[in-house]
């Protein structure tokens, strides 16, 4: 692993116009062993003040699914979402957050991340599993 955290780009895939542009989401890291992303607090809390619960989701959905994504690749396939849970574990108001995400299954039809996510101390803020279905890709995907 290398302590460069500058963004990588994944192979075709584009974070214009996206939902992760939006939230401040870098993808640091990415393969289908691992992927890891940072997303700044601020803009991504609830009433609060409070890293959003929603955006740990989001956050956690992205890179389980840039994970399964590139597992898929090695098929000739597509990984679509199909069930995530979240446990929120502690408050962040400020800095960014990192998630890493590992897997717990890579199968070719499905397969299933842990997505660990931590404050800038290292703590635990919030434990995610994320489960995508691998299908044909439609045409001209």
């Amino acid at each position: 692993m290398s302590d460069d955290k500058t963004a990588v780009e994944v192979p075709g895939m584009s974070t214009e116009g996206t939902l992760l542009a939006l939230m401040g989401i870098e993808i640091t890291e990415a393969a289908p062993e691992r992927v890891v992303a940072t997303m700044p607090v601020k803009g991504n809390v609830q009433p609060y003040g409070l890293l959003h619960g929603g955006a740990s989701c989001v956050l956690a959905e992205s890179l389980g699914s840039i994970g399964s994504a590139l597992h898929a690749a090695t098929y000739g396939k597509v990984a679509v979402g199909v069930d995530i849970n979240a446990t929120h574990h502690r408050a962040v108001r400020e800095g960014v957050v990192t998630g890493v995400a590992t897997p717990v299954y890579l199968g070719r039809t499905t397969t299933s991340y842990e997505v660990v996510i931590t404050d800038e101390r290292d703590k635990r803020v919030c434990t995610a599993r994320i489960t995508c279905q691998l299908i044909q890709a439609p045409p001209g995907a």
